[in-house]
């Protein structure tokens, strides 16, 4: 099918031009006449109902005898040799069934011999659209909607577009397996350039990658190519809708959304009770565009709230708003609430994860937020895992807060985390120089070895921010710190010249560590709350095999110990584990004192256990109460004036799971108990902690523990005594 263009005037607004030279031709005198712009087609110059493509599905390359290898998505190509058919097309094991939620309209050779695999790897899709005289040159943004399984690339008039896939896309030919496997097809939304459109004819062309030679399905749908005029804020509302915690959760909210269209330049929050009253409008601020979506994102803090009051809000900007959401302040006065805490997510996004979130809130309706461990993604540059993410979490995280931790993989294709910070809005009490204490007078002076602490220190406090912070709400102090550590993200650029094993080039791993250890103590110094929740990926007790980070131990565990926290949650592992410091134990079987530690995984991926002989556990002065693997889980933990119980899940399980409760079960259970005055026991299920206040008050006199008004150490270094056992009750008790 051979197409003809006229070339579009690239000079927008062409009319007033006109015009102006009619002025400068001497017809001043003259009426100027009345000049409508070509309009701008208003219905979808592609859509799924009206458009046919030409199609080659037989595995064949399309370019084959054309010379340059991308020929096939140039306007001048002939393609009359190819199938022709309207969408969706699709296919099921080789048959035209169901892909997911979509039932493609028109089938798919699925395999290279029309029966087995191997599957095809790429397909090929052609079509057209006109454009009126004058008409390209008014376009201010082309707009694409797909739907696809695996991942496709689009090219308008020869020229790339848009590309859902990943590495494996070499680009050096047209035959290849590409992206990865999404479970459910997924939906994504292109801008391109209307520099490329002409008056005319004009040429879309698709290729459709599977992911691998085994593959079950393949799917693609273009329910919407359209065209917005130049100066058009195009109507589409705001996704991704998510609250996160400010430091002063009792008036103050902070929201964070993406864009429904890369046209839509502002953002607002609209705010009010929900019992009735006055709406307000706070403007947002750009958080930036990430990951090649144009779409901008979003975020605006409001403060000026009422404490214990419940408020509708939606976000976006006039004719896009999002539906209205509704959450509550903080209560001050209330020591009553419940959260959930998640593991990893990262793998099955689309699948695993919306089912796992869906059994927490069930379980938690009463739920003020969620924590999240890390490894939300597995790709952080991957934009369809975000997007899955997000769809996952979608009431939740417009309705309650949302607390999470970077793992490794939001660096992946992502190293200074533009999409995390551009995704969440967290409080800006990062450490820095003022709350490091004397590890910040390694900057101080005019020696080589000081000027480059100064530029790490800076770089690290700027890095820092929105991945390392804290929140109380209701009595508890939420931390989050950064567990990942790689020298390309946490060296500055120009990094001042130092010689010697004393430069702090030498040792950066351990010094970022350091760093927030620092800020860390200093934090759980001054906190004022009853309960301290610490919360990372990497743990400092590794539970799956191979797998070890001695200094997050060294660096960390002191502190834990030092102040006596309520709960360490961690992730990374893809494994379930709980359990304490050895020095923590008591004669009591089932009763410890300090902070519990624990791992978990919230997602599809699972490693295996390490073994009894190189357990971390056990080799550094640990105990394991319970360990697991091959089990998908969600904690719940209820706090209250007295008690904070911790409840786990199973949400989903493999086949060679180590646990043989079933899905839903109970799977792990503990309760902390704490006086006003800072007492501490954790007892196992079933066991109560000591019956008298005097033996908890006596308890207290020897052993150091945090009211949260200032922590004594439990020992004179701070330590977890090397395991020696010197935080026995003074009281006997025994099981319930």
């Amino acid at each position: 099918m051979t197409q003809t263009q006229t070339p579009a005037r690239r000079h927008k607004r062409g009319i007033a031009s006109a015009v102006l030279l009619a002025v400068l031709g001497g017809a001043l005198a003259a009426p100027v006449p009345s000049f409508a712009a070509p309009a701008v087609p208003t219905d979808p110059v592609v859509s799924t109902t009206d458009t046919t493509w030409q199609y080659l599905d037989d595995g064949s390359d399309p370019a084959a005898g054309s010379g340059a290898m991308r020929a096939w998505t140039t306007p001048g190509f002939d393609d009359a040799g190819w199938k022709s058919a309207k969408g969706s097309f699709g296919a099921k094991n080789g048959k035209l069934s169901a892909v997911g939620p979509h039932t493609p309209a028109t089938l798919l050779n699925h395999y290279l011999d029309g029966a087995a695999a191997p599957t095809i790897p790429t397909y090929f899709f052609r079509s057209t659209f006109e454009l009126g005289q004058g008409v390209a040159a008014e376009v201010g943004d082309i707009i694409g909607d797909v739907v696809h399984d695996d991942a496709l690339a689009v090219w308008i008039n020869g020229t790339k577009v848009a590309g859902f896939l990943d590495d494996r896309a070499t680009g050096t030919k047209n035959q290849e397996y590409a992206g990865t496997s999404n479970g459910d097809p997924v939906a994504n939304t292109f801008h391109a350039d209307p520099e490329l459109l002409v008056d005319g004819t004009n040429t879309v062309a698709i290729a459709l990658y599977q992911d691998r030679e085994t593959s079950s399905d393949i799917f693609l749908d273009v329910p919407s190519i359209r065209l917005a005029r130049v100066g058009e804020t195009v109507a589409a509302p705001p996704t991704r809708v998510i609250l996160t915690p400010t430091t002063t959760p009792e008036t103050s909210q902070s929201f964070s959304w993406l864009a429904g269209d890369a046209s839509q330049t502002s953002g607002q929050v609209q705010i009010r009770p929900a019992a009735g009253g006055q709406t307000r409008s706070v403007d947002a601020y750009l958080a930036g565009t990430v990951n090649n979506n144009p779409k901008p994102h979003y975020s605006a803090t409001v403060d000026g709230l009422s404490p214990a009051t419940a408020y509708s809000y939606r976000v976006g900007l006039e004719g896009s708003w999002s539906e209205w959401h509704e959450f509550s302040t903080a209560d001050p006065k209330s020591k009553d609430f419940q959260f959930i805490y998640y593991g990893d997510a990262q793998i099955g996004l689309d699948s695993t994860w919306p089912e796992v979130v869906r059994q927490a809130e069930a379980k938690a309706p009463n739920s003020i937020g969620s924590v999240h461990a890390g490894d939300l993604i597995d790709t952080g540059s991957n934009e369809t895992q975000w997007l899955n993410w997000f769809s996952g979490m979608a009431k939740s995280a417009a309705t309650t807060n949302v607390m999470a931790a970077p793992g490794n993989h939001e660096y992946s294709g992502d190293k200074k985390l533009a999409a995390w910070k551009a995704n969440f809005e967290y409080p800006h009490n990062n450490p820095d120089t003022e709350t490091i204490g004397a590890m910040a007078e390694l900057a101080v002076g005019d020696t080589e070895v000081a000027r480059q602490y100064a530029a790490y220190f800076a770089h690290w406090a700027e890095f820092a921010a929105e991945t390392v912070y804290f929140t109380d709400y209701q009595d508890t102090r939420f931390i989050t710190i950064n567990a990942t550590r790689d020298t390309a993200f946490l060296t500055p650029d120009n990094l001042p010249a130092c010689a010697g094993t004393d430069c702090p080039s030498t040792k950066v791993a351990r010094l970022w560590t350091e760093f927030q250890g620092a800020w860390l103590d200093h934090v759980l110094e001054t906190s004022e709350s009853k309960w301290n929740v610490v919360t990372f990926h990497q743990p400092v007790f590794s539970t799956s095999a191979g797998r070890n980070e001695p200094i997050l131990r060294e660096v960390w565990v002191p502190v834990f110990e030092k102040h006596n926290i309520d709960l360490v949650l961690m992730g990374h592992d893809h494994t379930y584990a709980r359990g304490y410091v050895n020095a923590d134990a008591t004669d009591t079987e089932g009763l410890t004192t300090g902070p519990v530690y624990t791992v978990a995984n919230s997602g599809a991926k699972h490693y295996n256990l390490e073994t009894d002989e190189k357990n971390v556990w056990t080799l550094n002065g640990a105990t394991q109460v319970l360990r697991g693997a091959g089990v998908t889980t969600y904690q719940v933990i209820d706090v209250s004036a007295d008690k904070m119980v911790y409840r786990s899940y199973i949400a989903e399980k493999t086949a060679n799971a180590t646990t043989d409760l079933p899905v839903g079960a109970l799977y792990d259970e503990f309760t902390i108990t704490k006086t006003d005055k800072g007492s501490k026991w954790v007892t196992e299920a079933g066991m109560e902690p000591p019956a008298t206040h005097a033996c908890l008050e006596n308890r207290s006199e020897n052993a150091g523990t945090n009211n949260g008004k200032g922590a004594e150490k439990r020992n004179p270094n701070g330590n977890s005594n090397n395991g020696n056992n010197s935080n026995r009750p003074l009281c006997a008790i025994g099981p319930k």
